[in-house]
């Protein structure tokens, strides 16, 4: 089940592709979690690809962004640097954080989406994909993140 926007987001702990442990509450600036189904797979890379070219449009607005997927370390070591990837890769081997946003699939897999979380750790924004094919750009992002910057959100 989704999160609602305004509720407040579970804490969790998971590995990061560089050996240290990410944990939600130790944020002290917005965090955009990117779920996705797998490393190096067409659409995941396509996403996380325009994600690391328009970085510098999430940081101007203060906002970390974290990716999460079921693949291990290695897997997401070996994407991060094929792809020059600018963020961490989290994995969430038994996708229960996945289940805590509304993103485990039926099939027990992980499904597409993001989610804002506030500093104040409050859910501003949540989307997530009900066809894995699908994917919110970049662009589609910065539109809403500018949004909720204007409305003093972010």
């Amino acid at each position: 089940m989704a999160l609602n926007e305004g509720s407040t987001a579970p804490d969790f702990r998971l590995p990061a592709d560089d050996g240290t442990e990410f944990s939600l509450s130790d944020c002290s600036e917005p965090v955009l979690l990117v779920f996705y189904p797998g490393d190096n797979t067409p659409v995941c890379t396509a996403q996380l690809c325009d994600y690391r070219d328009n970085i510098s449009a999430f940081q101007g607005l203060g906002i970390k962004v974290v990716g999460i997927s079921k693949d291990d370390r290695a897997s997401h070591q070996a994407f991060k640097e094929k792809h020059n990837l600018p963020f961490a890769l989290l994995t969430d081997s038994d996708c229960s954080v996945a289940e805590k946003f509304g993103a485990r699939s039926l099939m027990g897999g992980m499904k597409r989406g993001v989610v804002l979380i506030g500093a104040d750790n409050k859910v501003l924004y949540s989307h997530i994909e009900s066809v894995a094919l699908f994917k919110r750009s970049a662009e589609e992002l910065k539109d809403v993140l500018q949004k909720l910057k204007q409305e003093g959100k972010v």
